[in-house]
């Protein structure tokens, strides 16, 4: 029976499910070509108002996966967790979790990205280390996980080759924000990335790609039931984006930021987010029985000091002069700095964080393109977070950069980001709940 994509965009549209064999077939020829793009538009437009089940999210999802290279991991011994965040501002998040975890010896083999957009991916965050590289082959990739029990590589280009093709379409013709597309392009990457256990980081709030909580709920609970279905163990923490993660923005800053909390010196809601994925990913590895159990081991790496050393080994291993992580003065900062003081007295209300993000990015901290250079050394230290009081003419953050009208802009945006109220609102604590499998 020879398949039409026609008919499956009408048997979308009337609302009816697409089986298993007619999604494969749908990817694998938009993949190869003999799909063409309008056709697929009119297919991403008929899921948007129709849906998808769980079932064809899952078959999506897997027909993505295996579009293009799937890593095999099973030369590395143990349980690989991998950690993925649906992003936000000034999550530096990895940089901290990855060698804690390393260190309390469950592998960690990373598929990262650069980014696009307000900050650099965690790539770009570790090339502040002098001759850093994450452009390893496969065999360099296990040979450090398997050594040193770490390893973090750029993305292959044949990594779910389909999910690129799709997101760009899904860009322009207004189809992005459809919850079984977000889904199912998540997690076709990281299931081709090869672990067996995946912790997501669902970000909520102002700054995240979901600002509000039920809609961040229901794509932690879709993807959770992703990974289920897919035979991999899946948890999903929903933390707080209502402003800037920590008190850093900007690629060295982040990087400084890291290495404090590593020494245990970090601010205490980035520490917070790093400590509830970091217990996931242990009790998913069967390093630890419970929450409590997994702090405890964490905290002790931080104070004996042998996660910061377990960073160090990770930078060396890649090629990059290790000697910022016990000396952190020697990442590049900017040479200038310049203060944004609060106009009145009062409590800081919310922090618009996408605008934090924008600001950082005119310094010249971010992409706007991908051809796009990143200027590592730029960026925002927060002087003041949500609930903190203020006074008039106080320092509510600091910027750091290298160009006076570039530095003048971001200005502007960071001064119009803080919002003071009168009152302190209430608490909203960074780790919002978790989403474990049904």
């Amino acid at each position: 029976m020879h398949m039409r994509m026609y008919d499956l965009i009408e048997k979308k549209k009337l609302g009816m499910e697409l089986t298993t064999d007619e999604i494969r077939f749908m990817i694998d020829g938009f993949t190869d070509g003999s799909i063409p793009d309008y056709q697929m538009s009119a297919m991403t437009m008929a899921i948007c108002f129709q849906g998808m089940s769980k079932r064809e999210t899952v078959d999506l999802t897997l027909a993505m996966r295996d579009s293009g290279d799937v890593l095999d991991l099973s030369s590395i011994p143990g349980v690989k967790v991998d950690k993925h965040s649906t992003g936000g501002v000034g999550d530096k998040t990895s940089l901290a979790l990855t060698p804690i975890i390393a260190a309390l010896g469950v592998p960690v083999a990373k598929m990262s990205g650069r980014g696009l957009g307000h900050t650099g991916g965690t790539i770009d965050k570790l090339e502040c280390f002098d001759g850093f590289t994450t452009a390893l082959s496969e065999e360099q990739f296990a040979g450090n996980v398997n050594t040193i029990g770490i390893a973090i590589a750029g993305q292959t280009a044949n990594l779910a080759p389909a999910d690129k093709k799709l997101y760009a379409l899904r860009d322009v013709t207004a189809t992005v924000d459809q919850m079984s597309l977000i889904a199912s392009s998540i997690m076709s990457k990281k299931l081709a990335s090869g672990s067996d256990a995946i912790v997501l980081d669902v970000k909520t709030g102002n700054g995240a790609f979901m600002k509000k909580l039920e809609d961040s709920r229901a794509l932690a609970k879709e993807m959770v039931s992703i990974g289920t279905m897919a035979g991999k163990k899946t948890v999903a923490v929903i933390t707080d984006m209502d402003q800037p993660l920590g008190r850093a923005v900007g690629n060295s800053l982040e990087v400084w930021e890291a290495i404090d909390t590593l020494r245990g010196e970090g601010p205490a809601d980035f520490k917070e987010v790093v400590f509830a994925l970091g217990s996931q990913m242990l009790m998913l590895a069967g390093r630890a029985a419970d929450e409590k159990e997994a702090r405890a081991l964490m905290e002790g790496v931080i104070e004996d000091g042998s996660a910061l050393d377990k960073f160090a080994q990770f930078v060396r291993a890649q090629g990059g002069d290790a000697a910022p992580v016990y000396d952190t003065s020697l990442l590049p900062v900017a040479g200038k700095t310049l203060e944004v003081t609060a106009k009145e007295s009062g409590y800081v209300h919310r922090i618009l964080a996408e605008d934090i993000g924008i600001a950082c990015m005119t310094l010249g901290g971010g992409r706007e393109t991908k051809e796009s250079a990143i200027d590592l050394s730029v960026g925002i230290i927060l002087e003041k977070k949500n609930g903190d009081a203020v006074s008039d003419g106080e320092v509510l953050a600091t910027i750091y950069g290298n160009d006076d009208a570039k530095m003048q802009a971001a200005y502007e945006k960071i001064a119009h980001a803080y919002e003071i109220a009168k009152e302190p609102a209430a608490f909203v604590p960074v780790v919002r709940e978790y989403i474990f499998p049904e």
